[in-house]
């Protein structure tokens, strides 16, 4: 039964499925449907629990079985789900569902059809975009070039579900949907949120700490927009309120119908990420004052952030001593951090590193250069024969390079930047003359380094790391390279804390007095006030604790 299940999950996330519980369903059914005469659009209906919910929703408030029959339309691509979601119907309706469970893919039905609704509801599937099969994928893209958005390969298939859905809405419409959290961080969606902005006058964000669905990877969030506009707006007129909550039941004890936020907040779509609304206005109007702060800048002023080695089969190219030992390596090895927890402190020194080499953790990085094919020794010779009968030459890093195992882009950075985040965006001076692979960044200053550093242990910089980034189910925080140049700090390079004594004190688990420390030295050197640094260390505990709190409730 165990391995049933596991097939069955896997299938589920292979073709973007995984089903809503049925009291979110009606939860959703009861704010989007209004009135017994409302027309309602499932656009992958699946096993129809949107659908029965809608049914039933229209029977509460009036509407005849075969009103409620005509009144919903559902799209679902799977010949099993789509007869499942006709036998619920039967089930609720007391007869055959006369064809309101259309089985076509949801883009090609668009093309052959021209039906407007009240009102969409639904959870639409998550699939990447290499995963998602011709012609649908053609079709769907079309479609979002005629809403007027620029899908790319990074766009997820659930944004033209989101699109494609709320553009059949008649003025004044409402759309339900269950959504990734990638809508409030991601670039790829951001154009999603400027055309929702744009199209509707309010829309509600519910954001919960637990994951809806047990097999998923993927935190979601419920996105309600009401008020459907055919013709494009200013963004910034769409009021917007975010509203966070410990757990699902939280959500369902409220009345989705009968409530008002107490203050809707504006960001300006075509910058800022809705991540921001889980701030308050007070705290929206501070950070974004922050940005325009002639005092601030940001870290690409002082630095470079870019990714670490791509070697295309770490396996093989990051090795340890034993092995380097064995084929007689050394020289053609250099010192190398492949995991952020080698890197326990602010800085990281050759013994250091030696300590993690005689650990017998895998800190050699095999670089064969230019000119050293053919001097190679036997032992190296043999190591990359062994590499060639794995077949690692066949990868698609390693086939596109000649000779296979020479890896490009290998240069020595000036300090480590933590790609994956739990706590604070770390930075670390180098003076191991290491390089990293790519799961930590590599950064070059343009100023003196350590005075660098010293300036990035800050509240400030906390804070913004948490706006800039992307948060996922597990409650990490990730910051690609160019959002960590994003990351704020003083224009002009202060005096803060020695490197020496914050390496110390992060060793030491004391991470806290760092970073007040060095608000007060660096950030109110900078011009910042007090209260401005306790404002600051309170926005990164709030989006910090909520990120981390996600992980606890899994």
């Amino acid at each position: 039964m165990a391995d049933t299940t596991g097939h069955l999950a896997l299938a589920n996330k292979l073709r973007g499925g995984y089903y809503t519980p049925p009291a979110l369903a009606e939860w959703l059914c009861r704010w989007a449907i209004r009135r017994p005469t409302d027309r309602v659009l499932e656009p992958s209906s699946g096993d129809g629990v949107f659908l029965v919910e809608a049914c039933k929703r229209l029977l509460s408030l009036g509407a005849t079985r075969p009103d409620a029959m005509r009144g919903v339309r559902g799209v679902e691509i799977a010949h099993e789900e789509a007869r499942k979601a006709r036998a619920r119907l039967k089930e609720v309706l007391g007869a055959g569902p006369n064809g309101r469970v259309v089985r076509s893919d949801f883009f090609q039905w668009m093309d052959r059809t021209s039906h407007a609704f009240d009102c969409a509801v639904g959870n639409p599937p998550f699939i990447r975009y290499q995963s998602f099969p011709e012609p649908s994928r053609s079709l769907a893209m079309r479609m979002m070039q005629r809403h007027g958005l620029r899908p790319n390969k990074l766009t997820n298939i659930w944004v033209p579900f989101v699109a494609g859905a709320a553009g059949r809405l008649v003025e004044g419409g409402r759309l339900a949907f269950v959504v990734p959290a990638e809508l409030l961080q991601v670039t790829y969606a951001s154009q999603l949120r400027m055309f929702l902005a744009s199209h509707f006058s309010k829309i509600h964000l519910f954001a919960c700490n637990h994951l809806f669905f047990e097999n998923a990877e993927q935190e979601v969030v419920l996105l309600l927009a009401d008020g459907y506009d055919p013709n494009a707006r200013k963004a910034n007129a769409c009021l917007i309120e975010m509203v966070a909550t410990d757990s699902i039941d939280d959500i369902l004890a409220t009345e989705p119908n009968h409530r008002e936020p107490d203050q809707y907040c504006t960001l300006d779509h075509s910058t800022e990420k809705w991540l921001k609304y889980f701030l308050k206005p007070k705290e929206i109007g501070f950070m974004r004052s922050l940005k325009t702060n002639t005092a601030l800048t940001c870290l690409a002023t002082h630095a470079e952030v870019d990714i670490g080695v791509v070697t295309g089969r770490n396996e093989f190219f990051v090795i340890d001593r034993p092995t380097v030992d064995s084929f007689h390596l050394g020289e053609y090895t250099m010192p190398l951090l492949g995991r952020s927890s080698q890197l326990r402190g602010a800085a990281i020194d050759r013994r250091q590193w030696q300590a993690l080499a005689d650990e017998g953790q895998k800190v050699f990085l095999l670089r064969i250069e230019a000119g050293d094919d053919a001097r190679l020794t036997a032992g190296a010779k043999r190591y990359v024969a062994r590499g060639e009968a794995a077949g690692h030459q066949r990868g698609y890093k390693c086939s596109i390079r000649s000779p296979w195992y020479r890896v490009p882009a290998v240069w020595i950075p000036d300090c480590f930047f933590f790609r994956q985040i739990y706590d604070f965006p770390r930075v670390v001076v180098n003076d191991a003359q290491a390089t990293s692979t790519d799961t930590i960044h590599r950064m070059r200053c343009k100023s003196d380094r350590e005075a660098v550093v010293t300036n990035l242990y800050t509240h400030l910089a906390a804070a913004s790391a948490e706006i800039e980034g992307r948060s996922y189910g597990g409650g990490v925080l990730e910051l690609e390279p160019t959002e960590a140049e994003r990351l704020l700090m003083p224009r002009h390079l202060q005096p803060g804390m020695p490197v020496a004594e914050i390496d110390r004190l992060v060793r030491e688990g004391r991470m806290t007095d760092v970073l007040l420390e060095n608000d007060r030295l660096v950030l109110q050197a900078a011009g910042l006030s007090k209260a401005d640094c306790r404002l600051l260390k309170q926005i990164w505990v709030r989006m910090r604790d909520r990120r981390r709190s996600r992980r606890r409730g899994r």
